[in-house]
């Protein structure tokens, strides 16, 4: 899990440009496009197809990425959010759809819960997704809280995914490689990086050894991607937030491991965002590698991008680079295929949520059902939404989107609070005051948290409306890219099409210390006493 800590550095790039002519002028793009690339003699070629960089303008952080036979699957990072660990799958390394969580419940004790304590800025941090040939399983591996590492396996990606005995010792930033011979070995650690054997079922440790200590010219190295590829060992690692190295081995998994950079400072695709760092690299079947990173861009947080990687004669990785930057296009590697999009209507039909919906922390799940239309009962007495539980939360889709949400509220009590944000450390929501018998339609900013995670603000209404009927629509529009024009804008309709403006705009936070980006979220909290609901019978995300 990256800390950008460290100031810039001079230090050349180890990698050289390449470069990729034919991608190299077009734009970056919210959504992964099929565009066809221009071959030499200028006619249009359906299987070279290009894409954009990012990949996925979302919040996806520390990325492991990984290939089953002709389908690729990435993890991330989620910290407080319930379930964990999501499961993206691909068929192109472009387009990406969720396919589930490898972490059903953050059952790591009552914080999580916000019962007694608070998970923010815990939790979920960069972790491990492999899968095993020998067993056909997909394994889970990650620390919680500095405390303990946490294993779970599933036999598909959608789960079920089971926990098993935890191991006492805390790989952070763990990397899972199963050898050729089926032993498994986790890469671990901050600065000082250790190997460790885990038994044949992967549950307990073996042994373990340090095999890497950081020069201090470098700083600090972590964020582990453990591989074994023609023969040799890597351990590919990240200089937080700035940089990407690998150390390799060519005598075992317990090294001697030598180091090479692979980046640093390299100007990444998304203008005003950071430098592509940390994730992992993957093949494709005939052979092709790319390294799939993660760019900072508060305040929408940090999104994936994707680029070719090729191999010098003497077994190191080589970025491939467009005019000294990394691209904001490239050849696609394999022929496009759409997947179900990331944004689009979701109407809460059948009995579960989907997998693009997190909860802020663990739900109380007898206060919510989910039955062509989701509705959500009041779970906590509060004036703070960072202490209500069952906050819904969706990803943003960057660079601009807008989020609309279709709400009943026929069934609020008096002193009930519901409604839509734009959820983070500091925050703002538009959303619905039931008081004395009457309702009212109110945009309200001014909830922050403090560096310890404390609430310093829970909220200040700065416009309101009355409101009758029992149906109204609530939108944010959210404008992510990072700079000065980071803004969400709120307003309402009760016709379903013409919208009314409401309270001024908000500048979203593009500070990285709470490192998750802004989310939607969806929310209903009493202020005086259980017993009132909402029920959200659409959900939008659109972009423009």
């Amino acid at each position: 899990m990256p800390h950008p800590q460290h100031p810039l550095s001079r230090r050349s790039m180890l990698a050289t440009a390449t470069g990729l002519a034919a991608a190299a002028a077009l734009p970056a793009a919210h959504t992964a496009q099929a565009r066809s690339a221009v071959t030499s003699h200028g006619a249009a070629d359906p299987l070279q197809a290009a894409y954009s960089n990012p990949v996925l303008w979302q919040d996806f952080a520390d990325i492991d990425i990984i290939r089953v036979a002709d389908t690729y699957y990435c993890s991330a990072s989620t910290m407080h959010y319930s379930p964990g660990a999501p499961v993206l799958r691909s068929y192109d390394l472009v387009n990406w759809e969720f396919a589930g969580h490898s972490v059903p419940v953050l059952d790591f004790g009552s914080k999580y819960d916000l019962n007694g304590g608070r998970g923010y800025v815990r939790g979920i941090w960069a972790s491990s997704l492999a899968h095993r040939n020998s067993n056909r399983t997909f394994y889970w591996l990650g620390q919680i809280d500095f405390a303990r590492t946490y294993l779970y396996t599933a036999t598909s990606v959608e789960g079920p995914w089971n926990r098993h005995a935890t191991i006492a010792n805390a790989y952070y930033d763990a990397g899972l490689l199963f050898d050729d011979d089926d032993t498994p070995y986790v890469a671990y650690g901050n600065t000082t990086i250790h190997v460790a054997q885990l038994s044949a079922d992967a549950r307990t440790q073996v042994r373990t050894q340090q095999v890497f200590s950081t020069p201090p010219e470098v700083g600090t190295l972590e964020g582990s991607r453990f591989y074994k590829i023609n023969g040799n060992y890597y351990i590919f690692l990240t200089r937080p937030a700035n940089g990407q190295y690998i150390l390799k081995s060519t005598s075992g998994p317990f090294g001697p491991y030598t180091m090479r950079q692979v980046l640093l400072n390299l100007p990444g695709p998304i203008a005003g965002g950071g430098v592509p760092h940390q994730g992992g690299l993957v093949s494709t079947p005939n052979g092709q590698w790319h390294y799939m990173a993660f760019v900072d861009a508060y305040p929408g947080g940090r999104v994936p991008v994707l680029a070719p990687i090729s191999w010098t004669g003497d077994g190191w990785p080589t970025l491939q680079l467009v005019g000294g930057a990394w691209g904001q296009s490239y050849t696609a590697p394999l022929p496009l295929r759409p997947v179900t999009p990331m944004t689009g209507v979701d109407t809460f039909q059948g009995t579960r949520l989907g997998p693009k919906w997190e909860w802020n922390h663990n739900p109380d799940t007898g206060r919510f059902s989910v039955n062509n239309g989701l509705l959500l009962r009041t779970a906590t007495v509060t004036q703070d939404l960072y202490a209500a539980r069952n906050t819904l939360t969706h990803r943003i889709q960057g660079p601009t989107s807008t989020a609309t949400i279709e709400l009943d509220f026929s069934g609020m009590t008096d002193g009930d609070r519901a409604g839509l944000a734009m959820l983070r450390d500091s925050s703002a929501w538009i959303g619905l005051k039931r008081d004395g018998g009457t309702t009212r339609v109110v945009m309200v900013d001014g909830l922050t948290m403090d560096g310890n995670w404390n609430t310093t603000g829970t909220g200040t209404e700065r416009a309101s409306a009355a409101l009758t009927g029992s149906l109204v629509r609530l939108r944010v529009h959210a404008d992510i890219r990072p700079g000065t024009g980071r803004q969400a804008r709120f307003s309402y309709s009760t016709d379903g099409s013409s919208y009314v403006s409401l309270g001024p705009a908000f500048t979203l936070n593009n500070a990285w210390q709470f490192f998750m980006g802004y989310r939607y979220a969806v929310f209903n909290h009493a202020t005086r006493s259980l017993g009132g609901s909402v029920r959200v019978t659409r959900f939008e995300s659109a972009t423009p």
